[in-house]
């Protein structure tokens, strides 16, 4: 190689390539059926998004405590529904069903056992 030579030159080959692709994309963009098509799809995924988000992060937060305790993952209902940063869920543990509320919020992944909603174990009840 000699000094004059520059190193990192695109091949025409290359630069048509790119060209190409700039031209299409902005023949596509430049329709403005187009573009509010594509607004109002990245509308709807975010909000889709932000609706099922609480119930999104506490169902990492209840695969996170079932998998520390061993239990079954049941399901978590979709919302928060007294404000609290709790959402309502369920696991199995062994043949019980534990009631739990877990956090929706990043900040606090985990569970906590709903002992005032849990319901008695009828087989041990029973036994004595």
């Amino acid at each position: 190689m000699t000094e004059n030579q520059p190193t990192d030159t695109p091949t025409p080959i290359t630069t048509s390539i790119l060209d190409s692709i700039k031209g299409f994309i902005g023949k596509i963009l430049s329709n403005w059926k187009v573009r509010i098509t594509l607004l109002g799809i990245v509308l709807l995924g975010g909000a889709i998004f932000a609706f099922f988000y609480q119930h999104i992060i506490a169902e990492m937060g209840m695969k996170m405590w079932t998998s520390s305790s061993g239990a079954r993952p049941i399901e978590c209902v979709l919302k928060d529904s007294n404000n609290d940063n709790y959402v309502s869920c369920s696991a199995l543990l062994g043949d019980q069903v534990v009631p739990l509320e877990c956090s929706s919020s990043l900040f606090n992944l985990g569970c906590r056992v709903n002992y005032g909603s849990a319901v008695p174990n009828i087989k041990a009840s029973k036994g004595s």
